[in-house]
């Protein structure tokens, strides 16, 4: 019996990457116990051996940790009154032992966020205040920000300081403060995930396969990026919402510019928000940029520059500053934007396509490009099947950005299925006769594409 005990030990320490610290067979026993009872969703029956092990052998094994907070969150699931508050302490409790026990599988930034998201999710029991909530996400901000990442809880800690600033607790510039810390925070851990993304593309281009591991890791990884640009962002600009809109930026940092004026963080950060919020039109913003470059030029304020006095000296300066590819591969997304819209599509594939080379994980530049072409299959070509050939062109490129990037797979698709059925059918092809040609597009496209064979 004892030689089958400890094969399962040896197993779920295997499973657990930690092996045990003592031998103890009382805490041996119970955790075999304990774990079987988890395993099987029986989390009352594992309550009291898992307690015996955590008591008397806390360095056991991190099973204790793990499967620990899974029965005192089916506990607090199902009390009420002072027992719920006390499970809730208790797994509070729980989080700070993991880390005392287990401090190099347990970051200090993790278990104080596990810590305040518990707090702010049952608030009312606990009778915790914004403020004393507030603190407790600012502390795992300040005391371990690169452990700090749950997408949850940067959220709520954004969120909670625009409740006390509208209760009159907490300053605007300080509000404002807080939003530019956490969206830098969220830039640098999408920054991270997607030199992650980039390697995966790497290989693939090179004509290897992902391993199974490789493209659940992908997933992952994009999946986490989406959340923070489709879900996070956006709630926290919609939180923010007019509280920072052009009537209230001007007037703050007017009145902090002459004490502000030298401190290029303040300077960056009020000159991009009020671009972000479409100010760049007052006098103040002008002011801002000038006052900016003057200090330390940059890739941001010489691309600010370019906008308001359209001089191309300052947009190659802006490409030459940036050393960072992901930032600026933003930057030639910004660039290949605004040429977009102004109908310079040849110029902005330009840019697209340099954007491309420095994030090939980003699949929205063949998404962007796609649309360019679509928009002009009426001007390029003589004849109305040359015409609609370009939607073949079109879809094919949005078949681009779905390859590379799962995020645009659903919207990619859709466009594609839009422009091939606008594009010339099987009888149009029989009739032209051009099956399996190669045809050249013209105008700004200048490409060639193979008839598909009927």
């Amino acid at each position: 019996m004892k030689t089958r005990i400890t094969v399962m030990l040896l197993t779920l320490f295997m499973s657990f990457n930690f092996g045990f610290a003592q031998q103890d067979e009382e805490c041996m026993n119970n955790l075999s116990l304990f774990d079987s009872y988890v395993k099987s969703k029986k989390y009352d029956d594992a309550y009291g051996p898992w307690m015996i092990v955590r008591n008397k052998c806390p360095k056991f094994n991190r099973a204790i940790y793990v499967h620990g907070e899974k029965i005192l969150k089916d506990k607090i699931k199902n009390s009420t009154g002072a027992d719920q508050i006390a499970f809730i302490n208790d797994l509070m409790l729980l989080h700070d032992q993991s880390r005392e026990h287990f401090a190099s599988k347990y970051e200090l930034g993790e278990v104080l966020e596990d810590k305040a998201n518990l707090a702010y999710k049952y608030k009312k029991e606990l009778g915790k205040s914004k403020q004393e909530l507030y603190n407790m996400f600012d502390a795992a901000f300040t005391k371990d920000k690169a452990n700090f990442t749950n997408s949850k809880a940067l959220y709520t800690y954004f969120s909670l300081a625009v409740d006390l600033y509208d209760e009159g607790k907490m300053p605007a510039q300080d509000m404002f403060d807080k939003y530019d810390d956490v969206n830098e925070l969220i830039e640098s851990i999408i920054a991270g995930l997607t030199l992650k993304l980039n390697k995966l593309a790497a290989k693939e281009e090179s004509g290897a396969t992902l391993t199974k591991r490789e493209g659940k890791l992908r997933a992952s990884y994009q999946k986490k990026i989406s959340n923070f640009e489709e879900k996070i962002v956006p709630s926290m600009d919609k939180k923010l919402g007019d509280r920072a809109n052009c009537e209230v930026l001007v007037p703050l940092y007017q009145k902090s510019f002459e004490d502000k004026k030298n401190d290029g963080v303040w300077l960056q950060r009020a000159m991009n928000r009020m671009y972000a919020k479409g100010c760049k039109e007052d006098p103040l913003f002008l002011k801002l940029v000038k006052q900016k470059y003057s200090l330390e030029p940059t890739a941001d304020t010489a691309y600010y520059l370019y906008l308001l006095t359209d001089d191309k000296k300052y947009l190659d300066e802006s490409l030459g500053l940036e050393s960072d590819p992901l930032k600026k591969a933003k930057l030639y997304k910004k660039l290949a934007q605004d040429l977009k819209k102004k109908g310079s599509y040849g110029r902005a594939r330009q840019y697209y396509m340099e954007a491309l080379k420095l994030n090939p994980s980003d699949g929205s530049p063949y998404l962007a490009i796609a649309t360019m072409y679509a928009k002009s299959a009426n001007n390029c070509g003589t004849k109305n099947f040359d015409k609609r050939a370009v939607f073949w062109l079109a879809a094919d490129t949005a078949d681009k950005a779905a390859r590379i990037d799962s995020r645009l797979k659903s919207a990619a698709a859709k466009s594609a299925r839009s422009w091939r059925a606008s594009a010339p059918t099987k009888s149009d092809i029989f009739t032209e006769g051009n099956a399996g040609q190669p045809l050249k597009i013209g105008c700004w496209i200048q490409r060639t594409i193979t008839v598909p064979n009927i």
